[in-house]
């Protein structure tokens, strides 16, 4: 730990205790004011705080369908979720020796189902994500990463995050059947409508309903662990109305829910290496495929940045610069779980801001990412749990990760300055409005570049940000110029 740092920590713990054993040494417990009991609740309240992606990110992978019409095992899905999550944290604990913990993306998962699965197949997909880990990871290698971070404005970043909260927020929507496609969309302006006929029908939509209340009345009552206690509850809940209803069983959509015959299980493995590094651009075309790869980079990217110092900065683990020493070693390991999620198909893995939960159970270190990472390893035997929840319990937790993310970026967004400002909004309407978060991106690009121009600004953007605008542009003009 740097100087600078130490005296941060002592000025907050004049009189640390000197470390009791090596565990205390290794992680410097004791020097971060924390303690043994301390972590392993942190890593306890990480856990649970942030199970729900167990479930989560199973439902939105395998509602995916690649070019060849497959879908991934639910099943798989689990073990390769947790798994990945499990090998992060564990890293992240005794390399990073940071309190955060890791696991697939929500955001990013959507992009690999939604976007890159359906124009190759699943391997290939992967593949770009395990491609983007290493971009990352090189940068970070280079030292480039802060200066690529820094290429984008502030309010940019911020209008991308914004626009990944209202995708999500649509996919969770859409998925639970509170909203749906007009089959004819052809013969109304409408292209969504309210439940699957203009009104809310079924029991599915009601656990729907209740699950959305439930989570957002915990979340304002601060209560730990809420998305998944409302998961666990709308459950038990969906359940109870399966077993006394006659609910046809699509009405429920992929997961039906029904008790398994045993709740403990081998992991299934099937997933582990199934990947193809450079198919992808045999499908798509070069161009296409590098900004498919730029896209996951970038959702990563930014994410991780700002949950790593707003995490950190809580855990008072900042030096009075703002910057967290150690850091390149905490950016490696989130390459390394970007490059590991496509490994494992899992989709990307990134730092999660649900680790506050730990922070504010009194975690400083990277203990409690090793209790939390044993947790997702034991979570590892119980997969027929997790694929026994329906839609319609688990995309509650969507609309409120989507509504948190709106609410803890809009206002970094200086809403005076058009030129920046015009490009975030574009930004975040244009993921959900063209379910597309490449699109999103690349409209902002464009329209920040352009607008910085006109206002006589254009020597404030970046070289960097002006090729990737240019490639963008290009991008879009592909069809136009019958390179597609």
């Amino acid at each position: 730990m740097s100087p600078s740092a130490t005296a941060s920590v002592d000025a907050k713990n004049p009189s640390p205790v000197p470390p009791k054993n090596g565990l205390d040494r290794y992680f410097r417990i004791s020097e971060r004011g924390s303690s043994v009991s301390r972590e392993v609740r942190g890593g306890l309240a990480t856990f649970f705080a942030m199970a729900y992606i167990i479930v989560l990110n199973p439902i939105i992978l395998s509602s995916g369908v690649d070019k060849y019409g497959h879908h991934l095992d639910g099943g798989q899905l689990v073990t390769a979720t947790v798994l990945t999550a499990a090998l992060t944290t564990l890293l992240m604990g005794v390399i990073g020796n940071v309190p955060i913990a890791l696991a697939a993306g929500l955001g990013v998962n959507t992009v690999v189902a939604l976007q890159l699965a359906p124009r190759m197949s699943w391997p290939d997909a992967m593949g770009m994500v395990v491609l983007a880990g290493f971009a990352i990871m090189l940068l970070v290698a280079t030292g480039l990463r802060e200066r690529v971070m820094s290429a984008v404005p502030l309010g940019l970043r911020k209008g991308i995050a914004i626009g990944i909260g209202l995708f999500i927020m649509l996919i969770g929507l859409v998925d639970s059947g509170f909203v749906t496609r007009i089959p004819d969309a052809a013969h109304t302006t409408v292209p969504l409508q309210l439940g699957s006929d203009g009104h809310l029908n079924g029991w599915p939509v009601l656990v729907f309903i209740l699950g959305v209340l439930l989570t957002l009345a915990l979340i304002i009552r601060r209560v730990p662990g809420a998305i998944l206690i409302s998961i666990v509850a709308m459950t038990v809940l969906a359940l109870v109305i399966d077993a006394v209803a006659d609910i046809p069983g699509m009405a429920w959509g992929l997961t039906v829910p029904q008790w398994p015959g045993n709740p403990v299980a081998s992991p299934d493995f099937g997933l582990l290496g199934n990947v193809s590094l450079f198919g992808g651009f045999g499908k798509v075309g070069i161009l296409t495929g590098v900004l498919f790869v730029f896209t996951v980079l970038l959702s990563c990217f930014f994410d991780a940045m700002g949950t790593i110092l707003g995490v950190s900065d809580e855990a008072h683990l900042l030096d009075e610069k703002g910057d967290l020493p150690g850091m390149n070693k905490v950016l490696m390991v989130d390459g390394i779980a970007t490059a590991l999620g496509g490994a494992t198909s899992s989709s990307a893995n990134t730092c999660f801001v649900e680790s506050t939960a730990g922070v504010g159970e009194g975690a400083r270190t990277g203990l409690a990412s090793i209790v939390t990472g044993l947790m997702f390893v034991l979570a590892l035997f119980f997969t027929p749990l997790a694929t026994m929840v329906p839609a319609q319990a688990a995309t509650p937790a969507l609309i409120a990760v989507g509504f948190l993310i709106l609410a803890n970026s809009v206002r970094d967004i200086d809403w005076d300055d058009f030129t920046i400002a015009v490009p975030a909004f574009l930004t975040m309407v244009m993921m959900p409005f063209t379910y597309s978060i490449t699109n999103g991106i690349g409209v902002g690009f464009i329209t920040f570049c352009l607008l910085r121009l006109a206002a006589g600004r254009g020597r404030e953007v970046p070289v960097a940000l002006y090729v990737v605008a240019a490639v963008f542009g290009f991008y879009y003009l592909m069809p136009a110029l019958g390179l597609t």
